[in-house]
């Protein structure tokens, strides 16, 4: 068999691998990444990109005055009992550290979102923006060949394959047909995006996701640092003491023992696409199948098998497994199912979700992950446990052609297509919409009566929809007097189904503060680290703001390069 000898082997090509090998190579260590699919880039390449990670260096620089005691006092909020003092402490102090060191080494470069509020801003510790940075959009022509090997963005969240960044650039795009200024800004976009497309056959104005892992992979390749595709790893490599030495890996021209001299890190991306530990793990999915994820099909827990292999633990204590988000189901040209999760619409004022009763559950605006909790609650509560968990979006017209809904686009995006495949319900009245939807029209006519006083006034006594500064922060800035809330009065009224999904897994591997895996009692396993969502998550189950799986992704891939170099910087 061949041999191939590192000081540094990782596995997964997400921005926890990335960051790692990047880290480790700019000190000196020859480091190999390998990756199971033909593409790299992992979850990462297909999500939003946003960061989170209190004091971190555009957030100083922009005068927001935040401290890693408030970020602690709100972390320890958020996670409870699960709380990990040690791993959350590294986290503060090596977080801002890391930004730093890819600011100044790398082709990583940040950007602020200075009104991205933490999810729960009201909390101790909660702050109303600074905590999330996002990467800079990046030329992918500057990854010359390679660009063909980034996986690209999740199809259903683009604009016809384009690449939409948030904040300003989202609001010029639903008010493209209202103003002269955001009809020009998306006018120029398009052309440039309908260039790209003839001459490179892809976007190279690389957002989100996909510009993070486009400048985390130019700077891996700057540093000499191969990432293998195709290249899945069967097994862990042990010595006589137990310690991790290498990995065998599945290479198309045969297989490789690769000898990692420093140390081997699982950054596989958790298990959103294991039905087997789904169905153990996630309740609303009791035979593994019902829960939808838009992570890539790769991302099937071969890091957390790799170290259960070796030893090391899963930690199946958090009350959450996964980060969830409502997923509707668009229908592809070739008739398989789409994946669109829902992180904007939920906000917009004439936006209301309601169950098969036809009754509203839950602050819409809320973050993802706290909707699916309200969503699951509801429906055991009123189906009982093990039913499907199954919620709806109705809005009106006036609603669904300013802002679109899940993925049907606003105007002058044309939509009879998705009535016809069956994404989208139509109904002349509400009693038409619950009959499609199975709910009593009645009670559906009572929800939408009681929703439209109090909402006309800027109000939602039932749920509180508009009452933070990250509710508010999604909504319709234009829209008086509350951004989120609008009656809906005028049919024909409209429907989109929502399943449970996730955003990435936090039960995973158990770790200490060095990023090092964890053994039955808690004693590091020689020679393994996890980072990324093979790990498991410093969030205790809760989602405390956007970026909460990246954010810690880069900096315990930073902490990991440090210790396995041996530095205390």
């Amino acid at each position: 068999m061949k041999t191939h000898e590192v000081d540094v082997l990782v596995v997964g090509s997400g921005a926890g691998g990335l960051a790692t090998a990047v880290a480790a190579a700019h000190r000196r260590l020859d480091v190999l990444v390998v990756e199971k699919e033909p593409v790299f880039g992992g979850t990462t390449a297909r999500s939003g990109g946003w960061m989170w990670v209190p004091g971190n260096g555009p957030a100083m620089r922009a005068g927001v005055e935040d401290s890693a005691e408030k970020a602690r006092t709100y972390l320890q909020h958020e996670a409870g009992e699960h709380f990990d003092a040690e791993r959350v402490d590294a986290f503060l102090e090596a977080g801002p550290k890391a930004v730093s060191f890819f600011e100044d080494n790398t082709n990583l470069q940040f950007d602020l979102g200075p009104f991205f509020a933490d999810y729960h801003p009201d909390a101790p510790g909660g702050m109303d923006g600074g905590r999330s940075i996002v990467a800079r959009p990046f030329d992918g022509r500057e990854l010359g060949s390679e660009i063909r090997r980034l996986r690209p963005p999740l199809k259903e969240i683009t604009f016809l394959g384009m690449m939409i960044g948030s904040g300003k650039e989202l609001l010029h795009f639903f008010n493209v047909m209202r103003s002269p200024v955001s009809a020009f800004y998306v006018g120029k976009l398009f052309m440039k995006f309908l260039y790209d497309m003839a001459f490179y056959g892809r976007p190279m104005r690389l957002m989100n996701g996909n510009a993070l892992v486009g400048r985390l992979a130019k700077s891996a390749f700057d540093k000499d640092v191969p990432i293998w595709t195709h290249a899945p790893v069967s097994k862990l490599l042990r010595d006589d003491s137990g310690r991790v030495i290498g990995a065998r890996v599945e290479r198309r021209d045969g297989p490789v023992e690769v000898i990692a001299r420093k140390g081997v890190v699982l950054a596989a991306g958790g298990f959103p696409q294991d039905a087997l530990r789904r169905k153990e793990l996630m309740p609303h999915a009791p035979s593994g199948y019902e829960h939808v994820s838009p992570a890539p099909p790769g991302n099937t827990g071969d890091g957390l098998r790799l170290g259960e292999s070796a030893g090391a633990v899963v930690d199946t204590t958090l009350p959450h497994a996964a980060a969830w988000v409502p997923i509707s189901r668009p229908v592809r040209p070739d008739g398989t199912l789409g994946t669109f999760p829902h992180f904007v619409d939920r906000s917009k004022p004439g936006v209301i979700a309601v169950t098969r009763s036809g009754r509203r559950f839950v602050n819409e605006a809320n973050s993802y992950h706290d909707f699916c909790q309200a969503m699951v609650a509801r429906c055991r509560e009123e189906d009982g446990e093990g039913a499907e968990p199954a919620a709806w979006f109705i809005t009106d017209h006036r609603a669904f052609r300013k802002y679109g809904l899940g993925f049907a686009k606003p105007a002058p995006v044309p939509f009879k297509s998705l009535i016809k495949n069956g994404y989208l319900l139509q109904g002349k009245t509400l009693a038409d919409l619950a009959a499609q939807i199975g709910a009593d029209p009645a009670q559906l006519q009572q929800t939408v009566t009681e929703f439209n006083g109090p909402a006309a006034r800027g109000e939602d006594p039932a749920f509180g929809k508009g009452t933070t500064s990250y509710n508010r922060s999604l909504g319709d800035p234009e829209h008086g007097p509350n951004p989120c809330l609008a009656p809906l009065k005028d049919g024909p009224f409209y429907a989109v189904r929502l399943y449970v999904g996730d955003l990435g897994t936090f039960a995973g591997l158990k770790t200490n503060s060095n990023a090092q895996v964890l053994d039955e009692g808690g004693k590091p396993l020689g020679g393994l680290y996890s980072v990324g969502n093979d790990a498991a998550s410093i969030m205790g189950g809760n989602y405390p703001g956007g970026g909460i799986t990246l954010g810690p992704a880069i900096t315990f891939g930073y902490i990991a390069a440090r210790h396995m170099s041996s530095a205390n910087d």
